[in-house]
């Protein structure tokens, strides 16, 4: 009987549909009231599913907040390297286009904000996932300044050091803008960021590289 098409639909395709359903729930959950709130109860009667359905897809509620952490990143990096690529070769260009991918994404649903850089701060297992995406971030930035400078810094970890931090101040700087703590338009916030982004990779490539 499992395996039999109800609705058109494999058993395999329902069970995506109904974890999908409480993933969706979930994020509407965390990222309005917080982790502490979520409850496999609460979660299931937002999705609309019996109890028994969310044990087939998760053994505790941690895993649900990674997997609603994972589905955002999954979102935000091929929105950044989407944006990048259309964007004209001008390097400038590039920046305004990659971080407001980011900063658009976010805006478009402040929930995923919460999730990715509040809820994933306070909860021990996603403060590990986040310094994770955090760096992974830092290297899709690093990898950037590589295509685009081609030159060898002074210092192997100056472009570590540099994306980190500018990756790092992004993120702060989104969520204060988020919150109405940083009073700038949309526009004035992906510009000032690009800048920074801009200026930092050219002084790091510029300088000379350490053969000693």
């Amino acid at each position: 009987m499992t395996g039999r098409a109800y609705a058109g639909l494999s058993a395999e395709q329902r069970q995506m549909q109904r974890r999908a359903a409480l993933l969706d729930a979930a994020l509407d959950l965390i990222g309005t009231d917080g982790f502490a709130q979520l409850t496999v109860g609460g979660l299931c009667r937002r999705a609309g599913l019996n109890e028994r359905y969310y044990y087939e897809s998760f053994t505790d509620l941690a895993g649900v907040l990674e997997a609603v952490f994972d589905r955002i990143v999954d979102e935000l990096a091929p929105a950044i390297v989407t944006a990048m690529t259309s964007a004209p070769a001008d390097v400038p260009d590039q920046a305004r286009a990659a971080i407001g991918a980011a900063v658009d994404l976010f805006a478009a649903d402040p929930r995923k904000s919460r999730v990715a850089f509040v809820e994933g701060i306070n909860h021990p297992v996603l403060a590990r996932r986040r310094s994770e995406i955090v760096r992974q971030l830092s290297l899709l930035v690093m990898t950037a300044g590589d295509q685009i400078y081609g030159s060898a810094p002074s210092s192997a970890t100056a472009p570590e050091i540099a994306a980190t931090m500018l990756v790092g101040g992004l993120i702060e700087t989104t969520m204060s803008w988020l919150d109405g703590r940083l009073p700038v338009t949309r526009d004035e916030l992906v510009d000032r960021t690009a800048e920074l982004f801009t200026v930092v990779g050219a002084h790091v490539a510029a300088q000379p590289a350490n053969t000693g």
